[in-house]
């Protein structure tokens, strides 16, 4: 390298220099500023993932109860079956659409865990000493999410089944059954088929979108490239 040749910029490595007082003091100020944003962006996303869901179980309630008003005028005949496909056809669809917007919010969700995972990290670079004061997790790697999500004990399965989108598709899943067993009512099977159909079909819904949630967080974690991982 010659003298006029320029110079790689330091790194953040076991060879760069030393920052000052005052370079640790901007780092974490930009630091903290960018935890703030991702916090932020956090709890508006799960604020309105959650509004939705209440939106979707009201307009639930008020289908179901609009059958029922429905039923007892029409004496369950006549054009009630129509009307009660409607119904379905549309609680189905709005639905599917929730549903998705649930897992992509998981998704979400943990991509911001691991973002502030990854600050914490940073904030560690800075003063090794703070590192007995944070609860939550200080590598963004896999156990580092495990630590944010659930820091008092290993996370496991319940943390899952009793999930805000859990509930979601558990009562999709119900929808899209009894709206299957609608469709085969509807086209002259016996109430035996009916069941076993809408049995089956909320079955494999059930299976396909918790394989769905479940491929979407091993995709996050395979992309993924951890900058400290909690075995360091």
């Amino acid at each position: 390298m010659t003298a006029d040749a320029p110079r790689p910029a330091p790194s953040d490595g076991d060879d760069a220099a030393p920052l000052s007082d005052a370079q640790k003091s901007l780092r974490a100020q930009m630091l903290a500023t960018e935890h703030w944003s991702l916090l932020a962006s956090r709890s508006t996303t799960q604020s309105e993932v959650l509004t939705r869901i209440a939106i979707f179980l009201t307009l639930v309630s008020a289908g179901l109860v609009t059958l029922g008003v429905l039923g007892n005028a029409t004496g369950f005949r006549g054009w009630f079956g129509v009307a009660a496909l409607a119904v379905l056809a549309l609680l189905v669809l709005l639905g599917a659409i929730t549903q998705l917007r649930v897992f992509n919010t998981a998704t979400e969700d943990l991509a911001y865990v691991l973002a502030m995972n990854r600050l914490r990290g940073a904030y560690l670079d800075l003063d090794p000493g703070i590192e007995r004061y944070l609860l939550m997790g200080t590598s963004d790697d896999e156990t580092g999410i495990g630590i944010t999500y659930y820091p008092f004990a290993m996370r496991d399965r319940s943390q899952v089944f009793a999930s805000s989108a859990m509930v979601m598709l558990v009562v999709n899943t119900a929808l899209i059954g009894l709206f299957v067993g609608a469709i085969v009512s509807a086209f002259g099977g016996s109430l035996a088929w009916s069941i076993v159909v809408g049995a089956i079909v909320a079955l494999v819904h059930f299976v396909l979108w918790m394989l769905k949630g479940y491929r979407s967080y091993r995709h996050i974690l395979g992309v993924h490239v951890p900058l400290r991982r909690a075995a360091d």
